[in-house]
């Protein structure tokens, strides 16, 4: 069987130890409430995109929530970040981190991350999460907004009887979508997963981006299965959701606008949740 938790483009699969082994209160209310992490893997897989993972303490957050990072480089700077898998025992951690442009701390952690980094994490902290045993789900993620989705979906795994669950994810042309080939395995992996891959643009640009070329591999998303348009015109061509549970997770504005469809178009505004990046 596929690891589910592997992202591909050229980086291992990366087993998280179960979680919900041990509950949340079997953590100390007076523990420290920092702990370090080693990176142990720094995979380049865009020219402006990332995937950061570390072994390091047990961090009790929940799959769905941020944390706050600080990093050896940049050490009085701090950023939140959203987990890409959920918690494990083991310590084990992942990030997937754009390059904001002008962004002080976004550029150094795509470019410059090395092996035997050790980052410091702090301060859990947000409700986005998916209730396992209420109504079917629909999650919205544009670019790295993809992260904390994919610890949620990795979190349902572990149960009996996930709800069905569709996941839009959105980029600005196929090669964007930098999970794609992760997306794939998943997907055939979990019957109750779909994933609908959305894009601006059906052709890439005409640059080239080097890390694309030395990360690509033979599995992803077919012409055939890209929907083209914005996620907000996507989504609202859906109509309303009325009974799912409904997440959106990418840039400010393509929170907003997606948001903002989703109410025009009927779906209720307490069946939806938001995270910004």
């Amino acid at each position: 069987m596929t690891d589910p938790s592997a992202l591909g483009n050229g980086a291992a699969p990366f087993d998280a130890a179960p979680f919900d082994a041990v509950p949340f209160d079997a953590v100390p209310f007076d523990a420290v409430p920092e702990w370090t992490a080693t990176v142990v893997g720094h995979h380049r897989l865009r020219h402006d995109v990332a995937v950061i993972r570390l072994i390091g303490e047990f961090v009790p957050f929940a799959a769905g929530q941020s944390v706050e990072v600080t990093v050896p480089r940049q050490p009085g700077v701090r950023r939140r970040l959203s987990p890409a898998l959920p918690p494990s025992l083991d310590g084990k951690l992942e990030f997937h981190v754009r390059a904001v442009p002008g962004g002080w701390l976004s550029g150094h952690l795509v470019a410059e991350t090395e092996p035997g980094d050790e980052w410091r994490i702090s301060a859990p902290a947000g409700s986005f999460h998916v209730d396992p045993a209420g109504d079917d789900v629909v999650m919205i993620a544009g670019g790295t907004g993809l992260a904390p989705m994919r610890a949620m979906i990795l979190e349902l795994a572990r149960r009996p009887e996930p709800p069905r669950t569709y996941l839009f994810v959105g980029g600005r042309s196929p090669r964007d979508l930098y999970g794609a080939d992760m997306l794939t395995l998943l997907a055939g992996e979990l019957p109750w997963l779909t994933v609908i891959p959305v894009v601006d643009n059906t052709e890439d640009p005409h640059w080239t981006d080097e890390w694309y070329e030395r990360s690509r591999v033979d599995i992803g998303f077919s012409q055939d299965e890209l929907l083209q348009g914005s996620l907000a015109d996507v989504i609202g061509s859906h109509g309303a959701f009325t009974s799912h549970q409904v997440l959106v997770c990418g840039s400010p504005g393509m929170t907003r606008s997606t948001v903002d469809r989703l109410i025009e178009t009927g779906t209720p505004a307490d069946r939806i949740q938001v995270e910004g990046l």
